[in-house]
């Protein structure tokens, strides 16, 4: 049995991964969605051909890996993609955003990320993919976003890496690095604890993000920037230092 898993499905960037993933892909006899909300879960299945195993599960949480783990150990299927599209962010400086809602975008951002993955790999053979939905925002530090860029920065990092080390099994690892979405939650849940960030211009849908980023990885690309603001930041990234790349950032922030 072939299967994808896709965390964050309940909405935004996931749950279009998930629509797309049960139009295009015709081998996969399951997709498990991965989140924490039960109903939308559920509610996905009026808009999926493909089956759908629900797993409401908080990845916070202890034991949560633990409970997937037991669920494919079960199953025993070939897990032919895995999303990790799980993750949240808080826009604001460092009293803005508190230590609680730092620890929490570190432990889904980063820690669950990580966990998921070691979790699915052993399932996973030769021609599988993961894609780890980074951001743009790790191609430089971001201050009023400097938890979430740091936890994509680390999610990128790490993605990277392991591209590399499972080159000689055939799995691609794609790090995704989107620019703004607006048809996602990010951006109203991101503004919750403060609103640094006044405009987002050329902000991407999440069914084109999704389309191009599921392209990337069937070309086994490392790096996934949906978008041309994103490529440009990328590239930036590389020539400018930190110090220019955040002057820019704090005049563009102001506009």
């Amino acid at each position: 049995m072939k299967i994808a898993v896709v965390t964050g499905a309940s909405s935004g960037l996931g749950r279009e991964f998930v629509r797309q993933l049960a139009l295009l892909d015709k081998q996969l006899d399951e997709i498990w969605v991965i989140a924490r909300r039960r109903d939308r879960l559920e509610a996905l299945r009026a808009h999926c051909r493909v089956p759908l195993r629900v797993l409401p599960l908080d990845l916070t949480a202890p034991g949560a890996a633990d409970t997937l783990e037991a669920a494919l150990k079960a199953a025993a299927p070939e897990v032919s993609i895995l999303i990790n599209a799980a993750g949240f962010g808080r826009m604001g400086d460092w009293q803005a955003v508190g230590r609680r809602e730092s620890a929490a975008m570190i432990r889904l951002n980063c820690q669950a990320a990580v966990e998921v993955t070691q979790v699915c790999l052993p399932f996973m053979g030769r021609g599988s993919r993961v894609l780890e939905i980074c951001s743009t925002s790790a191609f430089q530090p971001l201050p009023y976003l400097n938890v979430y860029a740091a936890t994509k920065a680390f999610l990128y990092r790490y993605s990277r890496a392991l591209h590399w080390e499972l080159r000689p099994r055939g799995i691609t690892v794609t790090a995704v690095c989107p620019y703004w979405i607006r048809d996602t939650e990010f951006i109203p849940t991101a503004a919750q604890s403060g609103q640094p960030v006044h405009h987002y211009p050329l902000a991407s849908t999440a069914r084109r993000v999704a389309f191009r980023a599921l392209y990337d990885s069937r070309h086994e690309k490392a790096v996934s920037t949906p978008g041309p603001v994103c490529t440009v930041h990328r590239l930036a990234g590389k020539c400018l230092p930190s110090d220019a790349m955040m002057a820019l950032w704090e005049g563009l922030r102001r506009l």
